[in-house]
């Protein structure tokens, strides 16, 4: 039997091949894998507290990502970014990126895989209310990634997540698809790097699938391919919406290894240079 094979139920794996991802509840522990990383943020938003005169609670890790943290961004929204950098550089967070389990998880799906881990491509993602510049528009995992076509998103949240925090959506069974084309775009609000990125044809594609939004709570992961269409959603809640995000690739994927495993966007890399027909003029559809 793998190592901790009854932790990912057959139906998890015939999920995720059908529909392009999964949900195994609780699978990480909310105590001993999580909430060292919610202390972590709470301990860094409390010296930004006081290292720029903030008076905002930092007393429980809730208190800080719930309120501290919109009061840093309320004085100054550059803060923001400054606990952005910081954050994933928690010890607590690394530990849980590479768990030896994400790579059982990992052979699990992709029987025969060799895994790995994407430099740059973790990290703990703060979704503020209203905030569409940053938001993550429908896209597919791998032109921001690269590494290899066949790729796992490793999805966590570090708060409850409820329908007004804007859920990820996804689009089930759209990894048929295959690698769909994408254009740049910066959609009038100034968008950058793998947020100015569009997929052709989107409405269209997505017209085929049916979109969910599984509610999630710290421990819950959600495991997508790369190929699966998904988005973040809006969040009109009146708080920020901390999860975790990061990915394993395949060493032994063809594709990967004929561009030698290269990385895009967090890696400062242009994914047009190194797969060209990834790229299309981004006509406006009928």
């Amino acid at each position: 039997m793998m190592q901790n094979e009854v932790l990912i139920p057959a139906s998890a794996k015939e999920d995720f091949i059908t529909k392009g991802y999964t949900m195994l509840p609780q699978f990480y522990d909310a105590q001993r894998d999580v909430a060292p990383i919610q202390e972590g943020i709470r301990v860094i938003l409390e010296l930004m507290c006081r290292k720029y005169n903030v008076d905002a609670p930092t007393d429980t890790s809730w208190n800080a990502m719930t309120k501290a943290y919109p009061a840093l961004i309320a004085r100054n929204r550059a803060w923001g970014g400054e606990v952005y950098d910081a954050v994933k550089q928690i010890p607590a967070f690394m530990q849980l990126v590479t768990k030896t389990v994400n790579q059982t998880v990992f052979q699990h799906m992709r029987p025969g895989s060799i895994p790995g881990i994407a430099a740059g491509g973790y990290g703990i993602r703060i979704d503020n209310p209203g905030e569409e510049k940053f938001r993550a528009q429908w896209h597919q995992e791998f032109p921001s990634q690269l590494r290899s076509l066949d790729g796992i998103v490793f999805w966590t949240p570090l708060l409850p997540v409820t329908p007004d925090m804007g859920p990820v959506q996804i689009a089930e069974g759209s990894h048929a698809e295959g690698l769909i084309p994408v254009y740049r775009d910066d959609a009038g609000l100034g968008k950058t790097g793998a947020y100015a990125l569009f997929m052709d044809k989107c409405d269209a594609r997505l017209a085929k699938y049916e979109t969910v939004a599984p509610l999630t709570q710290p421990g819950d992961l959600i495991l997508m391919d790369f190929l699966t269409m998904h988005q973040g959603g809006h969040n009109v809640s009146a708080m920020p919406r901390w999860s975790v995000q990061f990915r394993y690739f395949n060493f032994a994927d063809p594709l990967g290894t004929r561009i030698g495993w290269v990385g895009s966007f967090a890696a400062g890399v242009d994914f047009s240079k190194v797969l060209p027909e990834l790229v299309t003029d981004g006509e406006v559809e009928a």
